[in-house]
């Protein structure tokens, strides 16, 4: 059985991405802070009658004694596609941001992303059909005022996916290395790095896409060949795209 790993899954993007990929018959293990989020998770597929399994890990990943833990537990299971969905973000300005947030979101968005990638490339590199797909942003291309310290975390995971790609395309390797950058999307997100109760997209947020039409920009990143898929910040449409970030190839003596 191979299985797919999805982090962040307990609502939002990861959410509909691990019920989209549930759909398409692949079993799934979901990690998250909130276990009763990622028990509703898994009713929902059961309650959808997909033939597939889904194993739930509560973990909170901006603790890194946190993330060896959490990829050692899955060492009995054999996977298949490794998504880094789980991030958090900060709004404020860089003089006013609340610098315990801002530490847990580089622990989180940059350390666990990195240490879980590249755990799962010393383990899977070679093997035919695997894929990573780590979750930048918009933010990871272009800096947003009063967004600087959540944009450079996402310019860290758009630079260290896409060089990620090269580099095992480089060497040959099975593995296929993928970053997808949403733009606003209507997930608790905004909720969560505003440090408030309630938001309403609607009639505030002038364009945005829901969490499953992400969720299916995300299969189609999947299925096809191409490393980025990023939503155009102007006209909102989702573009798959070759590396956007230049890369030098590694010299050989």
């Amino acid at each position: 059985m191979k299985y797919t790993v999805i982090t962040g899954a307990s609502s939002g993007i990861g959410y509909e991405t691990a019920l989209a990929f549930a759909a398409r018959g692949k079993n799934l293990i979901v990690a998250a802070r909130r276990t009763e989020e990622l028990e509703k998770l898994q009713s929902k597929v059961a309650n959808l009658n997909l033939d597939v399994d889904v194993v739930i890990r509560t973990v909170d990943l901006s603790v890194t004694a946190n993330v060896y833990e959490f990829y050692e537990s899955l060492q009995d299971y054999q996977i298949e596609t490794w998504i880094n969905n789980a991030g958090s973000g900060s709004f404020a300005s860089v003089r006013e941001q609340n610098l315990n947030k801002v530490t847990a979101m580089l622990h989180l968005n940059i350390e666990a992303l990195t240490v879980l990638s590249s755990l799962y490339v010393r383990d899977y590199a070679d093997v035919e059909g695997t894929q990573i797909i780590n979750i930048s942003s918009g933010g990871g291309y272009q800096i947003v005022g009063n967004s600087v310290a959540y944009c450079a975390t996402k310019f860290y995971v758009s630079a260290f996916t896409e060089g990620l790609a090269q580099e095992l395309k480089e060497r040959g390797a099975a593995m296929q290395v993928k970053v997808l950058a949403p733009a606003a999307t209507e997930t608790e997100f905004i909720k969560s790095a505003l440090d408030i109760k309630e938001f309403q997209y609607e009639g505030f947020v002038p364009k945005f896409h829901t969490a499953k039409e992400m969720a299916g920009f995300m299969l189609q990143l999947y299925d096809g060949e191409k490393v980025v898929g990023i939503v155009n910040g102007t006209t909102y449409d989702f573009e798959l795209r070759d590396p956007i970030y230049p890369y030098v190839a590694r010299t050989r003596s």
